[in-house]
């Protein structure tokens, strides 16, 4: 069972579960050597080097026609404070798929920074303009950037679903400063930002997922593909 991970604090919650629940050593020793950014991750998921994992909304929509998807993801309702356009030459971020998408979505203009850099950033001063924020004051929708897909092993994934959005996760201390060493970015602001995302999906963020890939298609923006 093959499981990859975005490197983001974005998921630590989820990081913090998945290390406690009963899964056999070799998984979680994949799960520790398989960590990267969300468009490696999404090449790995589309050619089946990965069996599951939190892939980009833009490359999960093929799991979501075939039903291969879980109902947890990445989502803000508003403010993400890690998804940003900054004010410099135009640019896409090569780490994620969905945020160059939602920049075109949104029609903006400048440079697409996100995760743990954008925070960063954030906390440094830095001019942006949120592209969660923007997005759910012109569609009064979240915004689901990234989506539990699995290619094999459905079951255990859909469990692991369930009982991830059920559980109250708290990250523990001596983790927060591992974060904060890594990052530099200090704890308190850490738990701050971690209050602008959730991860259980219902019927507005289904909507607001159906949204987005209606404007891909008005918008000609094209989806990440094994060709």
């Amino acid at each position: 069972m093959r499981f990859g991970k975005i490197d983001y604090l974005n998921l630590a919650p989820f990081d913090v579960f998945i290390k406690s629940y009963p899964m056999t050593s070799g998984f979680k020793k994949f799960l520790q050597s398989k960590k990267s950014y969300p468009s490696r991750l999404n090449k790995d998921f589309l050619f089946k080097r990965i069996d599951a994992g939190f892939i980009s909304s833009i490359a999960g929509y093929q799991s979501s026609l075939k039903h291969k998807v879980t109902l947890s993801g990445i989502i803000s309702k508003g403010s993400v404070w890690s998804v940003f356009v900054i004010p410099n030459p135009q640019s896409e971020d090569y780490q994620s798929a969905t945020s160059n998408a939602l920049c075109k979505v949104l029609d903006l203009k400048g440079e697409v920074l996100i995760g743990d850099r954008a925070l960063r950033y954030r906390y440094n001063g830095g001019e942006h303009i949120d592209m969660g924020k923007l997005w759910y004051q012109k569609q009064h929708l979240p915004f689901v950037f990234g989506r539990l897909c699995f290619n094999a092993y459905g079951d255990l994934y859909k469990h692991i679903s369930r009982k991830f959005n059920h559980k109250k996760t708290k990250i523990p201390y001596y983790i927060l400063t591992q974060y904060e060493k890594k990052t530099k970015i200090p704890r308190a602001y850490i738990l701050e930002y971690l209050k602008h995302i959730y991860y259980k999906i219902g019927p507005k963020e289904r909507l607001g997922l159906k949204r987005f890939y209606r404007q891909l298609l008005f918008k000609k923006i094209k989806k990440p593909s094994r060709f």
